[in-house]
C-alpha cells in the first residue's frame, strides 16, 4: 500500500500545471483597444522577470509608442523620456531606460516573425533595458540578435493601426503618440 501511495504521489508531483502569463495593454490615442502578449518565460526568464516587475511598478502606464515603422515595427517602453503623462520628451524619447540595471542577452532560434515582441537594445547586446518592439511583418534578420520575450495573442489587429512615425526620421513618433494606456499581468490555464 506505502509503494502505490508513493507512486501516486510521485505522479502527481511530476505534472506540471503551469499557468501563462499574459501582459495585457490597454492602448490610447488615434486608437484604442486592448492587446495581449503572452510572455515567453521559457525563452527569456530575466527579460520577463524585468517586464513583469516594470509593469506591477506601472512604469509602462501611459509610455508612448515613440518609433513606429511601416512594414517592420512598433517600439514602446521608454519609461524616462516616453511618459505621455509625465514631461514626454519627443526629442528624448527612445535613449531612455527604467531604472533597473540592463539585461544580459538571451537569444534564441525564436524567429521575428509578425506579432513576436523583443527587448530593443544599443550596440551593445547586453544593453536591453524596458523599451521593446512588436513586429509589424517578418524581421529574420533580427533573428539572434535581439531577445524575443513574447508573441501577441490578440488584439494584432490595434497594433496595425497604431500610428506610423516619420520615414525620414526612421520611424519617430514626434507628435500625438499612441500609447499604452494601462498594463497589467494576467495568468490563464
Amino acid at each position: 500500500m506505502r509503494l502505490i501511495l508513493t507512486g501516486i504521489l510521485f505522479l502527481f508531483s511530476s505534472i506540471s500545471i503551469s499557468a501563462k502569463d499574459f501582459m495585457r495593454i490597454e492602448i490610447s490615442g488615434q486608437v484604442e483597444g486592448v492587446v495581449e502578449i503572452e510572455l515567453l518565460s521559457d525563452l527569456a526568464p530575466n527579460h520577463v522577470i524585468q517586464i513583469k516587475k516594470l509593469v506591477s511598478d506601472k512604469n509602462y502606464d501611459g509610455v508612448a509608442f515613440h518609433r513606429v515603422i511601416e512594414g517592420f515595427m512598433a517600439q514602446t517602453g521608454d519609461v524616462v523620456f516616453g511618459n505621455v503623462f509625465n514631461e514626454y520628451l519627443p526629442t528624448m524619447v527612445g535613449r531612455g531606460g527604467s531604472q533597473l540595471d540592463d539585461l544580459n542577452g538571451e537569444f534564441t532560434s525564436q524567429p521575428f516573425d509578425r506579432g513576436i515582441v523583443g527587448m530593443a537594445r544599443s550596440q551593445n547586446p547586453n544593453s536591453a533595458n524596458s523599451q521593446f518592439f512588436i513586429m509589424l511583418e517578418n524581421g529574420h534578420f533580427l533573428n539572434g540578435k535581439y531577445t524575443v520575450f513574447g508573441k501577441v495573442s490578440s488584439g494584432m489587429n490595434i497594433i496595425d493601426k497604431i500610428k506610423r512615425g516619420d520615414q525620414a526620421n526612421n520611424g519617430m513618433v514626434a507628435q500625438d503618440p499612441d500609447f499604452m494606456k494601462k498594463i497589467t499581468i494576467i495568468s490563464r490555464d
